[in-house]
């Protein structure tokens, strides 16, 4: 068999259906990690669906716990020999809360529906469609070859959309039973629908609430406007401090230092584009002098999530006695994570809004982290994906997003390369979840190209992540 073969299989194997498949009975299941109810439905995934996927393909699978956790990770591992190089996988089964009565009429999160060009699904993009390409094309390999010509591992989780709890203390308890010369891994979107994408770590990500209580009740404001403080208009300024009219980010301490030459030179050759259905950009918000894609890749932003003062479903003359916001600063490599809280604390007592408090939205960070673009991996996989393509993949120093990356490369000690299966205008998170089924199905192709480059030999040798 030949590695044309191997993809062309894949591709066959997705025309006539069984991808299809697969992949509703997956979407199927409600994995709802942020509902309490569904506990037992979380390990009915790893159970009825993935430990049967990892061990027709002869891996041995063992279910890992951890206390935090509220179900326990799936690790599956096939060593063929030792002196092959190791391969660590990673995908999560949980997804976010289904917002069933929010889909369009006919559509519903739980049953893959085939409608106008798109496959809709909760978790079809985030992250079972993802994982599922990646399980399938492992299959294929070993099913042309006879063997993978590597040793695979791989780690599924069900905590992943509330924050991956345990699976840090996890990897650094078990740092033996995950070493690896690399983490191939598929989680976000590509660059644009069309074009595949590679990112090499993520920006990190801190919600915070600024709030400001300001007396017990509120006051009529006929009688007490102009006398007594508005929460609502302190707040609106103590956020106008942190940004300009136009986004542009002015506490010091959340600015990164220059991008790095390599960093440039990956970006220069990407254009961002949220395919018909996203938002246009706007040129002039943000920090000026970057392109689109270093202001959304290669730098900071601070995001107001929700604001709330008074009655808003039912506004009254009273002046309100609080407000509150919901606040997010995604970063990059570069940010001291630990001096963001006490950094926007300092700015705020210097321009006279020491009234306003502030109080981490969550116990979970998730730090910003990336490889270097010019790293031999790196340009492995991309040569792998060109000519699995026909296309010359995006290459992005970290997504635009967070994921749990740094547990990899700063615990593990791992080169990490992503390959999304997914695109920015695909609804995760919201209702009408979907993908192109064309997408998924070059991803098949890309996937199954690259483990089988993987088992040819040739593959760069392993360096420590500095």
């Amino acid at each position: 068999m030949t590695r044309a073969q191997a993809i062309s299989t894949v591709h066959r194997f997705f025309d006539t259906g069984g991808f299809q498949q697969t992949l509703a009975r997956r979407v199927a299941i409600p994995t709802e990690s942020q509902n309490p109810e569904r506990g037992p439905v979380l390990m009915q995934y790893l159970e009825t669906e993935m430990r049967p996927a990892f061990e027709a393909m002869g891996f041995e699978c063992r279910m890992l716990r951890h206390a935090k956790a509220r179900a326990p990770f799936l690790y599956a591992q096939r060593i063929e020999d030792p002196a092959l190089p190791t391969v660590l996988g990673y995908g999560h089964g949980d997804v976010i809360r289904g917002l069933e009565k929010e889909w369009q009429d006919g559509l519903s999160p739980w049953k893959l529906t085939p409608r106008q060009s798109r496959w809709y699904g909760r978790g079809i993009a985030d992250n079972k469609g993802q994982h599922s390409v990646n399980l399938q094309a492992l299959q294929t390999v070993l099913g042309q070859r006879g063997r993978l010509g590597f040793n695979a591992k791989y780690l599924i989780e069900m905590g992943e959309e509330t924050g991956s709890p345990g699976l840090r203390e996890l990897c650094q308890e078990n740092r033996e039973l995950f070493a690896a010369d690399l983490l191939l891994a598929s989680d976000g979107p590509r660059l644009s629908p069309e074009r595949p994408t590679i990112f090499l770590g993520s920006r990190g990500s801190m919600n915070f609430d600024l709030a400001i209580e300001a007396r017990a009740g509120g006051h009529h404001s006929g009688n007490w406007g102009g006398l007594i403080s508005n929460p609502g208009i302190q707040l609106a300024h103590a956020i106008a401090s942190i940004v300009s009219p136009t986004g542009q980010i002015r506490i010091p301490e959340w600015v990164p230092p220059e991008l790095p030459a390599s960093v440039r030179r990956a970006l220069a050759d990407c254009e961002v584009d949220g395919g018909p259905d996203g938002p246009q950009i706007e040129p002039w918000w943000g920090e000026p002098g970057l392109s689109p894609a270093e202001r959304v890749f290669g730098w900071c932003s601070f995001e107001v999530l929700a604001f709330k003062t008074g009655n808003p479903e039912t506004p009254v003359n009273a002046i309100p006695p609080r407000a509150w916001a919901r606040c997010q600063l995604r970063f990059v490599v570069g940010i001291n994570a630990q001096d963001i809280l006490p950094a926007l604390r300092r700015h705020l007592d210097s321009h006279g809004f020491s009234m306003v408090q502030i109080t981490p939205a969550r116990d979970v960070l998730f730090q910003a982290t990336r490889i270097d673009p010019d790293d031999p991996w790196v340009q492995w996989a991309a040569d792998s994906i060109a000519l699995s393509s026909g296309k010359k993949p995006a290459i992005l120093p970290n997504l635009g997003g967070s994921l749990p990356n740094d547990i990899f490369t700063d615990v593990l000690g791992l080169r990490t390369v992503w390959v999304p299966h997914s695109y920015p205008g695909c609804s995760q998170h919201a209702p009408n979840e979907h993908l192109p089924p064309e997408l998924l199905r070059e991803a098949l192709g890309i996937m199954t190209g690259l483990y089988w480059d993987l088992g040819e030999g040739g593959t760069p040798a392993r360096a420590q992540v500095p």
